[in-house]
């Protein structure tokens, strides 16, 4: 069950709560009170999930949400209101259509069920515009956090979008700060346009500029939330020891991990549901100390669903069935979201639904889920392809289609081939001359500098946005197949 443990007690380290004077008096009242100069103390433990990706009925069966919520209330003990923070490092919906289709808010719905206590802000949390992001946050019953997200023009915080640097909770006799944290690169990972209007400062410095705000709310326990990878993370916590922050916790990269850097637990969630990372701090309420913490991380196993999480997600499945499970393809084996045939498919169907282009190039990125074996419904393809992105259609010189292949982040493409060295136009057979025109597709995200592909805007400013979603043409190509049980699709 558990892939890490450690418990051992930190640094005893008096909290700055309220005043060392005010502190000490109430020392000597509580001291003589209880006689024997006991020193009682309270636990709180924290879980922790990110990157969950809107699979809240699971990658598999019995491993989604209403599973991992049985988990902690059976193995872990927790109750709403109890002595337990939920707590995730962000990236909450953008993944399988019941997420997607909803453009996120029916994830929303399923973690105000399971009293989520606060969210970092992840980089897709922006994949369907500005306005979706204030759309949802309004709807969560628990605060969405970053501290190093603000408003290009004003310099402020990006409360405007629902967005706030921390939030202080009080649990288990404690007030605990929580701070948030997003990814400097999340123009990268999400729609750049969607983002432009924000800046995503230095880490570093948004703490030292925060803490102070947290600490004088007479804070016992300091944690950051982040959609920030362990790799960043951990020079972060050691270049900020001095700071007193008791947790620290990864996203972004999807990573499983509890350990302890100086004073500091660093915990990773893992991904989708399928694990999560635990604290358990003990603090001394008499003497404000902290003084020990036991951390772990533990997957998710195969337990009986939570009924009410499980109703839930099964009235947001209902919704968006109908719709979404119009079988339009059926295949006799699973195609690998790695494999080139699966990518070169996807990309080869944007010709094949607009043959006047000469080149057609998209990101591996946009494609975040295999092609399973059986019968292809709507619903998988938006899963396998579920971004906003729409296909744009440019007028680019050889030179810059060949340094956008070159520059830019795992691009798949279609219409050219590679042989000795060069880059051959398959319509013509000839080499691509560097200084002739060409008509190319590309998505929107790409066309936004996604992915560092900042050259395609830079040669063609005027590139045409043909409002056709990146998924359609492998969805018509799919369905143009007719395939089916007697003759399943071969890619």
């Amino acid at each position: 069950m558990s892939d890490s443990t450690q418990e051992r007690p930190l640094s005893t380290r008096v909290t700055p709560r309220y005043g060392l004077f005010v502190a000490g008096c109430l020392l000597l009242v509580l001291a003589s009170c209880t006689g024997n100069g006991s020193s009682p103390t309270t636990t709180l433990t924290v879980l922790y999930t990110n990157d969950e990706h809107g699979w809240m009925e699971g990658m598999e069966d019995s491993h989604g949400a209403a599973n991992i919520y049985t988990l902690w209330q059976e193995q872990e003990g927790y109750k709403a209101n109890g002595n337990f923070l939920l707590l995730s490092g962000g990236d909450n919906w953008t993944g399988p259509a019941v997420s997607t289709w909803t453009a996120g808010e029916s994830m929303v719905d399923v973690m105000n069920a399971m009293h989520y206590d606060a969210s970092a802000v992840g980089n897709h949390e922006f994949d369907f515009g500005l306005e979706a992001l204030r759309q949802r946050t309004s709807e969560a019953t628990y605060p969405y956090l970053s501290a190093n997200i603000v408003n290009r023009a004003s310099g402020e915080h990006a409360s405007e979008l629902g967005i706030l640097p921390y939030t202080v909770k009080n649990v288990a006799d404690l007030r605990i700060g929580i701070i948030g944290l997003t990814t400097i690169d999340t123009p990268g990972y999400t729609n750049p346009n969607h983002v432009q209007s924000l800046i995503f400062t230095d880490y570093e410095s948004s703490l030292r500029k925060t803490v102070p705000a947290v600490q004088a709310e007479g804070v016992d326990l300091l944690f950051v939330i982040s959609h920030v990878c362990v790799a960043e993370l951990d020079p972060l916590i050691r270049s900020t020891q001095d700071l007193g922050i008791d947790m620290v916790g990864a996203g972004h990269c999807n990573e499983l991990v509890a350990k302890r850097i100086g004073d500091t637990v660093l915990l990773g969630g893992g991904f989708h549901f399928t694990s999560y990372a635990k604290a358990t701090f003990t603090f001394n309420t008499v003497e404000n100390q902290r003084t020990g913490v036991h951390y772990t991380t533990n997957n998710n196993i195969d337990v009986d669903d939570d009924a009410g999480i499980a109703q839930m997600i099964e009235e947001w499945t209902a919704q968006t069935e109908e719709f979404l499970s119009e079988v339009i393809a059926h295949t006799d084996r699973s195609y690998p979201r790695g494999a080139g045939t699966l990518y070169q498919s996807i990309i080869d169907s944007w010709l094949w639904h607009d043959p006047s282009a000469d080149v057609a190039i998209t990101n591996a990125g946009g494609i975040r889920i295999d092609m399973p074996e059986g019968d292809i419904d709507l619903g998988t393809v938006v899963a396998m392809l579920p971004f906003d992105n729409t296909i744009f259609t440019l007028e680019l010189s050889g030179a810059t289609i060949a340094s956008a292949i070159e520059q830019g982040n795992r691009p798949v493409v279609a219409g050219l081939q590679s042989r000795d060295g060069n880059w051959i136009l398959a319509r013509t057979g000839q080499p691509l001359n560097e200084d002739q025109r060409y008509r190319v597709l590309v998505n929107s995200f790409m066309y936004a500098g996604g992915d560092n592909y900042e050259v395609l805007a830079e040669e063609d400013p005027d590139g045409f946005d043909t409002g056709i979603n990146y998924r359609q043409p492998f969805q018509d190509w799919l369905k143009a197949q007719n395939s089916d049980s007697d003759n399943p699709l071969e890619l």
